[in-house]
This record gives C-alpha cells, sequence and structure tokens, in this order.
C-alpha cells in the first residue's frame, strides 16, 4: 500500500507541476505521508522535475533535512 501513495503522489506532482505555488503544497503533503525511504525516493524524482522546468526549484527548500 505505501508503494502506492508514492506512485500517486508521483503522478500528482507531475499533474500539478505547471503551478509552483500548488506543487510545494503538494510537495510538503507528500513529506508529511511518506515514509523516510520513499521521500529518498521522492527527492530523486523531483529533481528530475526541476531539470525540466526551472521555476520549481524553489520547492526544493521542503526536501532539505
Amino acid at each position: 500500500m505505501a508503494r502506492a501513495m508514492l506512485e500517486y503522489t508521483k503522478t500528482i506532482l507531475n499533474k500539478v507541476s505547471f503551478d509552483t505555488t500548488l506543487f510545494c503544497k503538494e510537495v510538503q503533503k507528500a513529506l508529511a505521508r511518506l515514509l523516510p525511504y520513499e521521500i529518498e525516493e521522492l527527492k530523486i524524482f523531483i529533481q528530475s522535475l526541476v531539470q525540466q522546468n526551472p521555476d520549481l526549484n524553489q520547492c526544493l527548500i521542503y526536501l532539505k533535512p
């Protein structure tokens, strides 16, 4: 079930990547909802999205420990 939540989160982040405010809110929700090892995988995914859309760079502050 946890794996399904990670995949769902990735889908949502992909869909809202056009709006940085909404993207940041979804990142915050994901960090509260996912397990620590899933968050590490999510960080990699988010960094690949940031490379495609540099405007999302401001949301990386939520991924810092």
